[in-house]
């Protein structure tokens, strides 16, 4: 089985995959776009060959490599890309070039969200109301009949980048001002929805899902990527089996198979609320900030490898074990700057040490990042338990307790 993985070298889980891949024997070759030197070593010695390029979201570029990769042989399988911003061009190479994988009708419908949206309101879906936007003139409109409050976002953004919460009109101008739209940036308009969110992620396999994890944002991301005194929590629970969860699994399930997804990794967003369970979006790919470290490591198992399983050979061996649950925890600075230290650290260690699995908190005199860029953006602590509501509440006090100070 030889297999090109489009990026093996960034974000830095990407070797993960490579990993995984490696694990279940396949032959892979990666497609990068830094220089040699600047690849970490560990991921050059698992290539088998390796093609340089100056840009992996050119489909023109990545097409050509690939064209080269399949004149020197051998055969290539598989074209697989599990980074958001790489989906796209993966499959429309595939179909450019021959090679099986998700087709692109499937990977665009995933990747433009109002067309998503479009597409499952039209089979009953539950979803948010929507208008797609393409001036200021026609997002004035769109809130009109959305009403206040509403939602601004890209169609084809990842997490809440770019996405503003509209609450009045002085809100709206700046969103319009802010987000390109009145430089004719193509937006969609949407109805705000209350109640909580949460993820459904899958590896799914021929159509059919071969396993699935729920998680919950603590808060809403919305909030949680806005607000610096907020240090946000995502857990992933071992009750996934619990009655509450049944119509949550069905339903993702429906939305698959509407899609059409066949082999790949997915990440559902979800709202649950006084208008019931509603779908938000859905990404044909992994989730982001290490979801599945964290699935690995309370599941038991590694994920990256069944992935690659199901890539290379069409089916899993291993399934998650349930005996824990975990998250990730987000610890943000008390001010933009740099960062002096911290406080909490011995007493957080001393109560919770058993149940950290990693932690990264970066070095005095680091600059920090803002909080709009993500929940690793600053420190952030990887925990686990075997109890859903004790982990909760540890990671709560753990987010009281822990200090991160700037200047």
């Amino acid at each position: 089985m030889h297999v090109i993985l489009l990026a093996p070298h960034f974000p830095a889980n990407q070797f993960r995959f490579l990993m995984g891949l490696k694990r279940v024997g396949a032959r892979v070759t990666g497609i990068i776009d830094s220089p040699r030197e600047a690849v970490p070593s560990q991921v050059l010695n698992l290539l088998d060959g390796v093609e340089f390029i100056r840009n992996v979201t050119s489909a023109d570029e990545v097409e050509a490599a690939v064209l080269r990769i399949q004149r020197r042989g051998p055969w290539v399988h598989r074209l697989e890309a599990t980074v958001e911003a790489h989906v796209r061009v993966a499959a429309q190479v595939r179909e450019r070039t021959a090679i099986p994988g998700l087709p692109l009708r499937v990977v665009e419908l995933c990747r433009d969200k109002y067309a998503m949206k479009d597409f499952l309101l039209a089979q009953g879906f539950p979803c948010a109301r929507q208008v797609p936007v393409a001036s200021a003139a026609e997002a004035r409109a769109a809130a009109a009949t959305l009403g206040l409050p509403c939602i601004l976002k890209p169609r084809d953004g990842a997490g809440a980048s770019g996405t503003y919460k509209i609450l009045d009109a002085d809100g709206l101008e700046r969103a319009i001002a802010e987000s390109g739209l009145d430089r004719g940036a193509a937006l969609t308009m949407e109805e705000f929805l209350q109640g909580h969110e949460g993820f459904f992620d899958t590896l799914t396999v021929g159509g059919a899902v071969e396993m699935d994890f729920v998680s919950h944002y603590y808060p809403n991301v919305l909030p949680a990527m806005r607000d610096r005194s907020i240090n946000p929590m995502l857990l992933a629970t071992n009750r996934i089996d619990a009655d509450g969860y049944s119509e949550l699994r069905r339903f993702g399930r429906k939305v698959i198979a509407a899609l059409g997804i066949e082999t790949a990794a997915t990440h559902m967003e979800w709202f649950f609320g006084p208008q019931g369970l509603k779908f938000s979006e859905i990404g044909a790919r992994p989730p982001g900030v290490g979801l599945w470290d964290i699935y690995s490591d309370i599941g038991e198992f590694d994920l990256y490898t069944e992935w690659a399983r199901a890539v290379c050979w069409g089916e899993v061996l291993h399934r998650p074990s349930r005996r824990h649950t975990g998250g990730l925890l987000a610890i943000r600075p008390d001010q933009d700057g740099t960062v002096v230290g911290y406080s909490g650290v011995d007493l957080v260690q001393r109560r919770y040490g058993g149940h950290i699995v990693t932690a990264y908190l970066p070095p005095a005199g680091s600059r920090t990042q803002p909080v709009e860029a993500g929940y690793k953006a600053n420190a952030w602590l990887q925990l686990r338990h075997s109890d859903y509501d004790a982990c909760y509440a540890m990671m709560e006090e753990i987010g009281r307790t822990l200090k991160m100070h700037a200047r």
